[in-house]
């Protein structure tokens, strides 16, 4: 009898061996491996169908027949995920074996209940199929994408079960649930699709969040079922609660400080901190436990707060948040954010911000407690797990056996941020020595700058003009067109790289960085430095003999610094242009009219000495829209001509629902202040004008891309050939666009290299 049941799945699976064999043959595939690992799967799978038919006296059903095929079929999918370890596996096959396991399990309910042999065996064999399949194939895709969360998928059937050996009211059932099915047909499905790396690896990855995702609902609501059924069994709520604590206190410790690095992976390393407290807890007193306890999680909640600081300093500015003196950047931060979300949504973040930081401050030392608790209940059990968990995460750390994910599982985030806080404050002494040292500092006015003497120079930043910029077709388009402009007005440009000291905003430490010779990477650098007499470019031109100026439209109140450590002779800002159009967004005034401003007020002035100006052009600001339009320079007048465009533009919150229309207005910015600085030139037929144009740092990350250098281009251009000529030997490309081979230095070396070279 059971030889005639099995008879059947048997020779039809070994016809399916046969034509898969003949398929492989044609294409040349290596079949010995993964076709004897299949046999040995089926085998497998029989001797588990016998010993199961014990259990009942009629053996088994058609529809326990096709569920017996489908777990022959898994094996055979385990066989050539085992063989793809050791070399190339045939994916093409895999993927048909499994999607035929999926057909199939479509099939074996439809027939359990046109043959009325539906029964809760079969019931049973066929939800352990499915989850053995679902395990091997998050087994394939974890290990061949290296994303090991994805092992969640596979191992959340196991789990319960195993968690149902300590908590017995999860051994309950509940009425079938249709959606349960859908959900388990779902992970199949997506982790067979991941396997064939049919669509991007972004999308897999979202696609098989969101199928773990719903995964954890249905696990969850069928918990609660069964948590409800029971009457809320005694302990259950305590239970529930020790472990919502250690959660929240071990997601304190690995919350991950950088956006690129936010996986369920992150949450499965080993934190130290929390292996010492255990056993700090184990072996003191109860009362100086829980008063450690109080003082760790006070600790921990302050750890998460950086974390998530860092989090967001990542994504805007490419760099951890550093305690000693990132706290200036609150009030920039609003401003920022108002200018990209609305100012009434901007307040709303920081005030949830701020709620959530009370929360954490709150509750993380009340979970520390109830951690400290069930420690003392269960010292041995603790110390044991803590002696595993070390050896697991330590252990391969230190021999460096293993793969890297499991040489990687310890962490340290509380060490790391003790670290960055000792490197911040030698970072300050550091910069102090630095101080004393200026080669230019007993250099006399004469002797400075005799190679520009009789031009105007005007020193432009373009806002967020990094490398990046240079990748898009908008801005080569445009840098081809200005070097057809420059050509036509009779000037000629040299462009390279520099190295911005700040990523994605903070542009005035880009600034002093280059008028200093100095690396201003942090606010507290930037505060020492303006107090001090450091010899900056406007002071050297100053003393050579220049009118100075500071043009900043995006001022609208007084800027000490100019005078007190730039002494400009003249600050231009929003109040003093004599503007009446509209702003667009973070922009006061578009770059056209900045740059026209300029000229009607400093550079058409009759019998005057030769203006030094830095310009600061900021239509390229993020959030990069609503964007002006360029209109004839006759026409610019009082600005009112700019008034219809904010309206007629993108607003900031629809382009900022896309990641990538934000690239694309930031594109179009960049066109922008490129093509009006360049018709700036042409139309002002000045043959005495020399420019230092250059990015002050690159975009957001949101832009840019994880990873990003910090590279940004710099052009001097010139209708005097011998301007040009000086910086031959620099490795400069002509024309504005960089060779992407040019050299690149770092920002605060081009002080120094530009007075060396234009000096006497």
């Amino acid at each position: 009898m059971r030889s005639r049941i099995l008879t059947g799945p048997l020779v039809g699976f070994a016809c399916l061996l046969v034509l898969l064999g003949v398929l492989a043959a044609a294409t040349g595939l290596d079949v010995a491996g993964w076709a004897t690992g299949i046999a040995s799967g089926a085998g497998l799978a029989t001797l588990v169908a016998r010993a199961m038919t014990h259990h009942r006296r009629d053996g088994l059903g058609p529809a326990d027949r096709v569920t017996l095929a489908r777990a022959i079929l898994a094996c055979g999918v385990a066989a050539l995920t085992a063989d793809s370890f050791g070399g190339h596996a045939p994916v093409a096959i895999l993927v048909a074996i499994s999607t035929v396991a999926l057909i199939l399990d479509g099939v074996d309910g439809k027939v359990a209940r046109r043959t009325g042999t539906a029964s809760a065996f079969g019931a049973r064999f066929d939800m352990e199929v499915d989850s053995f399949l679902v395990l091997v194939l998050s087994v394939y895709v974890a290990a061949h994408t290296r994303d090991w969360w994805v092992l969640a998928i596979g191992a959340a059937r196991y789990v319960f079960v195993a968690a149902s050996w300590a908590l017995p009211w999860l051994r309950g059932s509940l009425p079938p649930r249709y959606w349960a099915k859908v959900v388990a047909a779902i992970q199949g499905i997506t982790l067979t699709v991941a396997v064939a790396g049919i669509l991007p690896e972004a999308v897999t990855t979202v696609v098989l969040l969101i199928a773990l995702g719903l995964l954890v609902e249905s696990f969850g609501r069928h918990t609660w079922g069964l948590w409800r059924q029971a009457g809320s069994p005694p302990g259950t709520r305590a239970t529930v609660t020790s472990a919502l604590a250690v959660l929240l206190v071990w997601t304190a410790l690995l919350v991950p400080d950088h956006t690129g690095d936010l996986s369920p992976a992150a949450f499965l390393r080993i934190p130290l901190e929390g292996l010492v407290f255990v056993v700090l807890v184990c072996v003191l007193p109860s009362r100086l436990a829980r008063v450690l306890a109080l003082i760790g999680g006070l600790l921990a909640g302050v750890l998460m707060m950086m974390r998530l600081l860092d989090r967001g300093f990542y994504f805007a500015f490419d760099r951890p948040f550093h305690p000693v003196y990132d706290a200036a950047y609150a009030g920039s931060a609003l401003d920022l954010l108002g200018d990209s979300i609305g100012r009434i949504g901007a307040l709303a973040v920081f005030i949830g911000a701020g709620v959530l930081c009370l929360a954490l401050l709150a509750l993380l030392p009340l979970s520390a407690v109830r951690v400290t608790r069930l420690v003392a209940r269960h010292r041995r059990p603790a110390i044991r797990i803590v002696a595993v968990l070390a050896a697991i995460s330590i252990v391969p750390a230190l021999t460096g056996i293993g793969p890297k994910p499991v040489r990687q599982l310890a962490s340290s985030s509380a060490a790391r941020l003790a670290t960055q806080v000792r490197d911040d404050l030698r970072d300050q002494r550091e910069f102090v020595r630095a101080l004393e040292q200026d080669p230019f500092r007993d250099t006399p006015g004469n002797d400075l700058l005799t190679g520009l003497r009789g031009k105007d120079v005007l020193l432009v930043f373009v806002e967020s003009y990094g490398r990046t910029a240079l990748d898009s077709p908008v801005v080569t388009s445009a840098l081809e067109a200005g070097d057809r402009r420059l050509q036509q007005a009779g000037f000629s440009s040299r462009s390279g790289f520099l190295t911005s000291p700040t990523f994605g905003g903070i542009s005035w430490l880009a600034h002093s960085t280059l008028q200093s010779g100095l690396w201003v990477d942090n606010q507290a650098r930037y505060d020492h430095l303006v107090t001090l007499d450091r010899l900056t470019l406007t002071d050297a031109f100053g003393h050579a003999g220049w009118r100075t100026v500071a043009d900043v439209p995006s001022n609208d109140k007084d800027w000490s610094v100019a005078k007190t450590y730039y002494h400009y002779d003249m600050v231009y800002d929003r109040r003093n242009v004599g503007y009446a159009g509209p702003s667009f967004s973070f922009a006061s005034m578009p770059d056209q009219y900045t740059l026209a401003a300029l000229q009607r007020l400093e550079l058409d002035k009759p019998n005057r000495a030769p203006v030094m100006a830095e310009v600061d052009l900021v239509s390229s600001h993020t959030p990069w829209a609503p964007l002006p339009r360029l209109v004839d320079w006759n026409r610019v007048g009082d600005g009112s001509i700019f008034d219809p465009m904010p309206a007629e533009g993108d607003s900031p919150e629809d382009v900022w629902r896309q990641p990538d229309r934000v690239k694309a207005a930031y594109a179009q910015s960049i066109a922008y202040s490129l093509d009006a600085l360049t018709s700036f030139v042409q139309q002002l037929h000045d043959r005495n004008l020399v420019l230092v144009v250059l990015g002050d740092h690159q975009p957001a990350s949101i832009v840019s891309g994880n990873g990003a250098s910090h590279d940004v281009p710099v052009s001097i251009i010139a209708a005097d050939p011998a301007v040009t000529d000086r910086v031959a030997d620099w490795g400069w490309r002509n024309g504005l666009r960089p060779d992407p081979g040019a050299p690149v230095w770092p920002m605060d070396t081009f002080r120094d290299r530009f007075l060396t070279t234009y000096g006497r």
